[in-house]
C-alpha cells in the first residue's frame, strides 16, 4: 500500500507539532483513494486538548463532527473518499508504533464498525520543520505491514 501525504496537510500537521510542543496529538485521516491500494491523505483532525507526555487517546465525538463535514464537502462519495485511519505524534519517542498502539488498531478493525483496514501514522517533528513518519497498515485476519509514503 501507498499513502500521498500533501504538502497542505505537511503544513497542517507541522504547525499542530509546533504548537503541542513535547505533548502527544492525533486525529484521524481522510483519504482519497487514488487507485487499489494508493491512497491520498486529503485532510486530518487535530485534537490539541487530549494529548499528554507520552500518550495519546483519541475522542471519538469530536472527530466524528471531521469526519462528517469531510464526507459533505466531498459529495457522500464514500468510494473515493472516506476514513483513511488515525494518526498521533511521538514526540518523545520514536516513530514506530508501541504495543498499545498496535492493540488499540488491530481493535478498531476487528471491531463492530465494519472497518476492513486502517493506517496508522506516526509523526514527529525534528528541528521544528521536518516531519519524520512511519505509516503502518491495519487489516483483518493480518499482521501489521509497512506503508510506503510518499510527498508530493
Amino acid at each position: 500500500m501507498r499513502v500521498e501525504i500533501t504538502d497542505d496537510v505537511r503544513s497542517k500537521l507541522r504547525s499542530a507539532l509546533r504548537g503541542a510542543g513535547r505533548r502527544e496529538i492525533g486525529g484521524v485521516l481522510m483519504g482519497e483513494q487514488i487507485e487499489p491500494g494508493h491512497f491520498r491523505i486529503v485532510d486530518l483532525s487535530i485534537d490539541k486538548e487530549i494529548g499528554g507526555r507520552a500518550h495519546f487517546v483519541r475522542s471519538p465525538e469530536a472527530h466524528a463532527v471531521a469526519l462528517d463535514a469531510f464526507f459533505r464537502r466531498t459529495g457522500n462519495e464514500y468510494q473515493r473518499f472516506n476514513y483513511l485511519g488515525e494518526w498521533h505524534s511521538h514526540p518523545r519517542f520514536p516513530v514506530v508504533p508501541s504495543v498499545q498502539d498496535v492493540s488499540s488498531m488491530v481493535e478498531l478493525v476487528h471491531g463492530e464498525r465494519g472497518i476492513d483496514f486502517a493506517v496508522l501514522l506516526i509523526v514527529r517533528l525534528h528541528w521544528w520543520r521536518t516531519i519524520a513518519s512511519s505509516c503502518t497498515l491495519f487489516r483483518r485476519n493480518a499482521k501489521p505491514s509497512s506503508v510506503e509514503i510518499l510527498e508530493t
